[in-house]
């Protein structure tokens, strides 16, 4: 009777040798291997265990990529990143990259955190245009202006954006959210800031030194969504300092931004006129008109009408 183990031993290994070889060729029926090794016929010469090894991980964590279960639910050993492979001084090199839902998460995280207070309602940005209800002209007048610009809009490239203006609970931030969506699913980086908020936010950023990071931000982004434009409390830092400049950029940049607001035009420009400052009330009409005629110059101007949806039962 041979000892238990040395016998153990040839059990083991005649085990492991049976699933690598399943392994093997398992991996090297996949098509990507496959078609991978057809590229590279000099490794398969000398398809070492750790090679096999290799080429099998990334044949398995592609089939979880296949069938997606969701970035929470990833089950590849690095979440949210996909295997490639390469030659890489003559032999086989597995890296990792963030799929798509990785790298929108990480946008998504990177937004939120550094300006933490949107005040935009949650379900406004889970809306789609097909939710939106047709129920008017004005309405839909605005409907159509803000899905041609969603299908169009080539950040970069041109700077032309909204401007949407109506009373309340017309729908103008749904039409936002609707737009925001759709840009997400063709993967253009939408911010969206309520104005009064991110006002305040940048007031905070000159006590903590974060004020030039976060203007170069919103500056930068892709497509920027300024809702409720002029519920902001006016001065002429905000006016000059803030909008001005911010306008300016995005303007030469060719950067596309999006306005909703309860004033037309005309409201809008006293508003933007008439400045606050140690109590006394202070008039510029020149500078106002200035960001005005950068409006007027970039965006399309719509009015949208309609009943309150807020206070439909």
């Amino acid at each position: 009777m041979d000892p238990i183990q040395p016998s153990f031993r040839r059990f083991i290994d005649g085990d492991f040798n049976e699933r690598f070889k399943r392994i093997r060729e398992e991996t090297l029926s996949d098509f990507r291997v496959q078609s991978f090794l057809a590229k590279h016929p000099e490794l398969k010469e000398h398809l070492t265990e750790n090679r096999i090894n290799e080429l099998y991980q990334y044949k398995y964590q592609w089939d979880h990529c296949d069938d997606c279960p969701g970035l929470d639910a990833c089950p590849n050993i690095m979440q949210g990143f996909q295997p490639q492979i390469s030659v890489l001084r003559g032999d086989l090199e597995l890296s990792y990259h963030p799929c798509h839902l990785k790298r929108k998460d990480d946008e998504r995280k990177r937004q939120e955190s550094f300006i933490k207070s949107l005040h935009i309602p949650k379900e406004m940005l889970n809306v789609r245009f097909e939710h939106f209800e047709q129920d008017s002209k004005a309405r839909m007048d605005a409907f159509n202006a803000a899905l041609s610009f969603a299908e169009s809009v080539s950040p970069g490239e041109s700077g032309e954006g909204l401007y949407i203006h109506g009373p309340f609970g017309v729908g103008k931030t749904f039409l936002i959210g609707a737009i925001a969506n759709y840009l997400a699913d063709e993967e253009i980086s939408t911010m969206v800031l309520y104005t009064p908020d991110f006002v305040r936010e940048l007031k905070n950023g000159i006590s903590d030194g974060t004020y030039q990071e976060k203007l170069n931000r919103v500056m930068d982004a892709r497509v920027l969504i300024l809702d409720d434009f002029g519920a902001e409390t006016m001065s002429s830092w905000v006016r000059d300092e803030v909008l001005g400049a911010l306008l300016q950029h995005r303007m030469m940049e060719q950067l596309p931004t999006i306005y909703t607001s309860n004033l037309s035009l005309e409201e809008l420009e006293m508003h933007l006129s008439s400045t606050q400052q140690k109590g006394v009330e202070k008039v510029d009409q020149l500078k106002a008109q200035r960001i005005l005629e950068r409006i007027r110059h970039l965006n399309r101007i719509v009015a949208m009408k309609g009943e309150n949806k807020r206070n439909k039962s």
